[in-house]
């Protein structure tokens, strides 16, 4: 199994969302990929750990198979105890029922990957002038952030606004996907600035990278990146 490009951005796009419910047929549209496509990076998600899954429903489903196992070894006094239990065990829907959605980040795992091996797995390449949408360090995101001057690097968009280095984006939908959610649009853009930013750059893209997907990592490890 292979992590593909896709697989990356839904998981990004799933840490832009938190806690929101969502849809397969949501996550698609709003990342310009077929139903089929966001199943498959998810189930390579899972695979990779990259995503963890809300198990829940399983888990109720084997403990009462186990209960009903059980049942049929013991005495018929112990089986009437074990029935009365398992009704005692009941909550209500609200706390007991299944999440929302079916599957969830693991935070430190994507962070870790964010920060040290998707660089690699999807390396940044730089393509010509062209005009375009704003990524790495020149993304909205950052003004304000960089000295004026700094060159411009852009995803090459008929519909951008803005002329610099182009850059390959980390998958052909990036810049519609990333037109549609402003914290994902912040991820990709300080992804793009680990691949082909300078050190600075990269420093400061560690440091917020990790903040935005694993907010409960230690200070000092949010600190510590300032190659």
């Amino acid at each position: 199994m292979q992590l593909k490009p896709q697989d990356f951005l839904v998981a990004l796009k799933l840490v832009a969302w938190g806690d929101q419910r969502w849809t397969y047929a949501r996550l698609a549209q709003e990342l310009g990929l077929s139903a089929s496509e966001a199943h498959a990076s998810v189930k390579r998600g899972l695979l990779s750990g990259l995503l963890l899954q809300n198990r829940a429903p399983t888990a109720s489903l084997a403990d009462a198979a186990g209960a009903g196992a059980q049942a049929l070894q013991e005495p018929q006094g112990i089986y009437r105890i074990t029935r009365k239990r398992v009704r005692r065990s009941a909550v209500p829907a609200e706390e007991a029922g299944p999440p929302d959605n079916p599957v969830r980040v693991h935070a430190q795992a994507l962070a870790e990957f964010a920060l040290h091996g998707a660089k690699y797995a999807f390396p940044g390449v730089r393509l010509p002038l062209a005009v375009g949408v704003p990524t790495s360090h020149s993304a909205p995101a950052f003004a304000g952030v960089f000295a004026p001057g700094s060159t411009d690097f852009v995803w090459p968009h008929p519909n951008g606004s803005v002329r610099g280095i182009g850059v390959e984006p980390l998958h052909p939908s990036v810049p519609f996907a990333a037109m549609q959610d402003a914290k994902l649009y912040e991820m990709l853009a300080l992804f793009d600035a680990l691949r082909v930013g300078k050190a600075r750059e990269r420093g400061m893209a560690m440091e917020r990278l990790l903040a935005l997907i694993d907010p409960s990592a230690p200070t000092s490890q949010k600190e510590a990146p300032r190659g």
